[in-house]
């Protein structure tokens, strides 16, 4: 079943050594959507540049995983292993110009360093690197630090519920129902098999109708179906069951058959409402 909820853009930024890191994260987000999301009225969506970015020209790389990933989330856990990252030319890696312009617009950022083992392979540049930014990073704020993937994703999940606590949300918006009949009319066809032809090849039809929807907040009774512009090849192909009531948030189907005519086809639908004859036309081609 559908229900209304507040969507949360939720990015992963790290350097590329920390795969399995990154995975946890979007594990614990998913996790927390299972357990949550329908009774909070509440989805975080993560966002991760390798499987979210859309590729496009018209600025640096860094730049438009900035506008893509940074700009349109509210949440950003960032994480760094032995590897702080390449230049980015405004920054001294991607994932540290990420943090820094998540920051100045007032996101959530949660930065964690990983204390695991290291990598037999590891850049002694880039851990010094790791290291000197983790140090400034500590006159700026709490980081956290995790050595396997379970333990990051217990922190991820402590994050989540110390920011949406922070925002607040409330019950997420929904469109209330006009107070009165608020009727949709649509054409719908449908192409169906018929006999077959005298070659043995299978013959089609096209069934045809309206549907009309009533999206408002009070039933529809005593509804009539009308041509309004007869020259346009229209006809009604109904029952003669008489008026029907649409019900609020129902639709009723009623049949019609599409002839050679002139002009737009135009439908009449007439109802009672509260006592009241009301009418509306609606173009139907």
């Amino acid at each position: 079943m559908t229900y209304p909820a507040n969507v949360l853009s939720v990015m992963i930024a790290s350097p590329s050594d920390l795969p399995q890191a990154r995975d946890a994260v979007e594990e614990a987000i998913s996790s927390w959507n299972v357990a949550h999301s329908r009774n909070r009225q509440i989805v975080l969506l993560p966002w991760r540049w390798e499987d979210n970015a859309v590729p496009t020209l018209g600025d640096r790389p860094q730049a438009l995983i900035n506008a893509q990933g940074v700009d349109q989330s509210d949440i950003v856990f960032a994480l760094f292993g032995s590897r702080l990252g390449s230049p980015t030319g405004e920054a001294i890696s991607g994932t540290v110009e990420e943090i820094e312009r998540a920051e100045q617009q007032g996101k959530h950022v949660h930065v964690y360093f990983s204390n695991g083992p290291l990598p037999n392979d590891v850049d002694v540049d880039q851990l010094a690197a790791v290291r000197d930014f983790k140090n400034a990073l500590l006159k700026k704020g709490l980081l956290g630090e995790f050595s396997t993937p379970n333990e990051l994703s217990h922190e991820v999940w402590k994050a989540i519920e110390f920011d949406l606590a922070q925002l607040a949300l409330g019950m997420p918006n929904t469109p209330k129902p006009t107070a009165g009949v608020d009727l949709l009319v649509q054409p719908r066809d449908a192409r169906e098999p018929k006999e077959l032809s005298r070659q043995g090849k299978q013959q089609y039809t096209t069934r045809r109708w309206l549907e009309i929807t009533n999206k408002g907040g009070k039933d529809a009774e005593n509804v009539r179906v009308e041509v309004a512009n007869p020259d346009a090849g229209l006809v009604l192909a109904g029952s003669d069951d008489g008026p029907a009531t649409i019900h609020r948030e129902q639709m009723r189907k009623f049949p019609i058959v599409m002839m050679f005519g002139a002009g737009q086809p135009i439908v009449r639908v007439l109802w009672t409402e509260d006592g009241k004859e009301e009418s509306k036309e609606f173009h139907v081609g």
